[in-house]
């Protein structure tokens, strides 16, 4: 918890000092503020990610392949928001947040975004039943480094399993190195560096080879 709160007072300065911050800028960072009090380990910063990480992780998407794309851990929504202004139309995204006040504020923010509350370390029981056809990408704002290796393999292959030949699965992390090595007939290459975020953060692509 003392980490929690000091991650918690450094969200405050950030409000205090971010004068030119919008209205919408500090209900997201409070927002933010108490998810990460109730659960430090699953929200895993201290600032949602930035625009830039949430740009960079967006441009990973081919928007031109059919099919649908799965966000998982999207918080106040701002790679939501990226992945919408990369192009992909809000019908084709489904997006899966454990916290119910964070699910909500999505689903009135992108009302035509299929939001679902639930745990995405257990797709298989949130998603449920749903007939989807694979995923055309599958993009990940998860802090997988706050949890054990076997909760993050699982997480890693349950998603590559469920996507569409060659396609994406999109990681950020503020390790060195990817989160997990790739599963067996996969590969994972770092895309980007983005210094412009608060901390730095790499972004990992998985693919099958």
């Amino acid at each position: 918890m003392t980490t929690a709160l000091g991650a918690a007072e450094r969200v405050m300065a950030r409000l205090q000092s971010g004068k030119h911050m919008s209205a919408t800028g500090i209900a997201d960072n409070l927002r933010f503020l108490r998810a990460l009090i109730a659960r430090p380990r699953n929200v895993g910063a201290v600032l949602p990610s930035g625009p830039v990480l949430a740009a960079t992780m967006a441009r990973q998407i081919d928007v031109t392949r059919e099919g649908p794309v799965l966000e998982l851990g999207p918080g106040t929504g701002a790679i939501t928001a990226a992945i919408l202004a990369h192009g992909v139309e809000p019908s084709r995204l489904i997006a899966v947040e454990y916290d119910e006040h964070l699910a909500g504020t999505l689903k009135q923010r992108f009302p035509a975004v299929r939001v679902i509350q639930g745990d995405a370390f257990d797709l298989t029981h949130t998603l449920g039943a749903r007939e989807l056809p694979p995923f055309a990408a599958v993009v990940s704002g998860l802090p997988l480094l706050n949890f054990p290796h076997a909760a993050r393999r699982k997480l890693v292959e349950g998603a590559l399993a469920r996507l569409a030949p060659g396609a994406p699965f999109i990681q950020f992390s503020y390790g060195l190195y990817a989160p997990v090595a790739p599963p067996a007939g996969h590969s994972v290459v770092r895309a980007a560096l983005v210094l412009r975020n608060i901390p730095p953060a790499r972004v990992w692509v998985y693919r099958k080879l």
